[in-house]
């Protein structure tokens, strides 16, 4: 879709509340990114109503409710807990390896469910995107901001666990933003890309699945950064999940300061994917009804 615009001809036909939106071919041009976003503005409602329809339909009839955004983390950190402490032990293990675990596996769902569910959303809501005229972004960024619900309710169980094992919570805590900041722009980045994709492409749906549990095993969730071999680790890091988790866990549950080189270089590799991101979304928006 273009950017809306309101020409000298057009604007003696119709009223002057009345807003015109001329719909454009595809276009690499940078220069109309800045207009796609201010334009978001006039769709904050919008964007609002659809975050709670998800929440409500996706626990709708549920008898355990948002119960199930707690289970999901709690369950998996249960059964890496008694892998990993039980059957065997990774070298530099926690004493509380239970809270270690949870600890990156909050931050680690949210992405996850970010994108496994913004990479279909799109493709779920096509009768939506053939009739209705919107802006496309609105639809995954719904899905980033309900995954922020869930996450934000998964946490009660962390701060109990902190309770009962007395960790407290130093200054450093405030770190929390910026790292939390960053990831949400790693999340916005890739379901505008993913999401993309899979309007030409549904294999990126078949494949959502095991990408998400390869790159889980690729992030510091139920390791530490400490066990990855030192050759390995100016690769390792260009993982934005790296960042995230590692200083996630080092300010929640070690109470002391980001790495800021560790979170610099997500925070980089963010930022730059976003706009690239947020581009190839704009161009393919122009032919998604037609396509999808």
């Amino acid at each position: 879709m273009g950017s809306i615009v309101r020409t000298s001809k057009l604007a003696g036909k119709f009223p002057s509340s009345v807003r015109i939106k001329i719909i454009q071919p595809p276009s690499f041009a940078p220069a109309r990114l800045l207009a796609s976003v201010m334009e978001l503005r006039w769709y904050g409602d919008l964007l609002y109503t659809l975050t709670l329809h998800r929440i409500k339909v996706r626990y709708k009839q549920s008898r355990l409710g948002v119960a199930w955004a707690v289970l999901q983390p709690l369950s998996l950190t249960l059964v890496y807990s008694v892998i990993f402490s039980v059957f065997t032990k990774i070298p530099g293990q926690s004493a509380h390896y239970a809270l270690f675990v949870l600890s990156g596996m909050l931050p680690w769902t949210f992405f996850q469910n970010s994108l496994s569910s913004s990479a279909l959303g799109l493709v779920t809501n096509a009768s939506l995107i053939t009739k209705v005229s919107f802006p496309r972004e609105i639809v995954p960024l719904s899905y980033v901001f309900t995954a922020m619900f869930d996450f934000s309710v998964a946490s009660l169980v962390l701060v109990g666990m902190m309770v009962f094992y007395r960790i407290h919570v130093g200054i450093a805590v405030l770190y929390l933003a910026p790292i939390l900041g960053i990831e949400i722009l790693a999340a916005f980045a890739f379901s505008f890309l993913l999401s993309a994709m899979q309007v030409r492409f549904r294999d990126i749906g078949i494949a959502m699945p095991l990408i998400l549990q390869l790159w889980m095993f690729c992030s510091p969730v139920v390791y530490s950064l400490g066990n990855v071999p030192h050759r390995f680790r100016i690769l390792y890091v260009l993982n934005p999940m790296v960042g995230i988790i590692e200083n996630f866990r080092r300010v929640v549950i070690q109470g002391v300061g980001a790495d800021l080189k560790m979170l610099l270089v997500s925070g980089t590799v963010s930022t730059i994917l976003l706009p690239l991101a947020y581009l190839y979304f704009k161009h393919s928006e122009a032919t998604m009804a037609d396509v999808i």
